[in-house]
């Protein structure tokens, strides 16, 4: 058996702001900051809760590799899908699909990929995950 959970992150960049949302809508349309923002997440799903933490973690990580390349991100939004599996020991990540769509002026499709790349191995989450991780990127002019 499957389960899957979605979460979608907006802002975000380096100052840990924005606004979550889950496909329970118990934290839809809400505002948080990074290190408290499920703090009232009271009847959300722990799937979900790992979701949106992700998405969060993997928009920071990414403005931060842009940050680096001197290139300053407008914005970044993530959407982070975690696809769960049945096991003995009870659910177990295995797979996240990272969708994220950037916007950063004068920025190169070359340079945005490569900060990406790096984002999705250096974002903390993704570190400590076992699980194969996809990432979509897309530059937004």
């Amino acid at each position: 058996m499957e389960r899957k959970a979605s979460a979608q992150w907006n802002g975000g960049l380096k100052d840990g702001n924005g606004t979550i949302s889950t496909e329970s809508g118990a934290l839809a349309a809400k505002q948080y900051s990074f290190s408290t923002r499920f703090e009232n997440g009271a009847g959300t799903n722990p799937e979900e809760l790992i979701a949106a933490a992700h998405a969060g973690c993997f928009s920071m990580a990414l403005s931060a590799e842009l940050g680096k390349a001197g290139m300053n991100p407008v914005s970044v939004a993530t959407t982070a899908t975690v696809i769960f599996e049945k096991t003995d020991a009870g659910f177990t990540i295995t797979k996240v699909n990272l969708s994220t769509v950037a916007k950063v002026p004068g920025a190169t499709k070359e340079a945005f990929d490569a900060a990406a790349a790096a984002a999705k191995v250096g974002c903390p989450i993704s570190r400590v995950l076992k699980a194969e991780i996809t990432l979509d990127a897309k530059l937004e002019a």
